[in-house]
């Protein structure tokens, strides 16, 4: 027998075969991998953006809250502030409510707050609000266009009809 063995036609096919396969498994196994990544990474930019939304959305209602107590402070009268939000935050619907003595990150358990619960995903946004009124703890509304009321006792939302 020589040094160099010669290899038939047969083992050259088998050896073409193999590497077909291989290839192709490892193929599948990277692209699974790489979709699977991608959907993590979509649901988690989907949790930013919608926690994000909803601070923006609490800073203009905590605001707004504040003009209607500034209004109430001097005057006897009542007052309805009509604000226009988005309806939905991510491709999902969310609810504002009033929430007395607030437990959240830099919130410090002794302050009243917005709590701010989007429906498709697991964000809830707590945003400190400030009043010499009364508060009507427990009032919500749904996103989209919001009344803010002051009745000559206490502050309140409610979803506009």
């Amino acid at each position: 027998m020589t040094m160099i063995e010669r290899h038939t036609a047969r083992d050259r096919g088998v050896s073409i075969t193999v590497t077909h396969v291989l290839t192709i498994g490892i193929t599948t196994i990277l692209i699974a991998g790489l979709l699977t990544s991608a959907g993590t990474m979509l649901e988690t930019e989907t949790e930013r953006s919608t926690e994000a939304s909803l601070e923006t959305i609490g800073e203009r209602m905590a605001d707004e809250i504040g003009n209607v107590d500034q209004i109430a402070a001097t005057s006897t009268d009542n007052v309805t502030i009509t604000t226009d939000h988005p309806r939905t935050v991510a491709n999902s619907r969310y609810t504002v409510e009033l929430g007395e003595d607030c437990e959240a990150p830099l919130l410090d358990g002794s302050t009243d707050c917005l709590i701010l619960t989007a429906s498709n995903t697991n964000v809830v946004v707590h945003v400190p609000i400030e009043t010499e009124e009364d508060i009507d703890y427990g009032s919500s509304a749904r996103g989209g266009t919001i009344e803010i009321v002051y009745d000559g006792s206490d502050i309140s939302i409610r979803s506009w009809s």
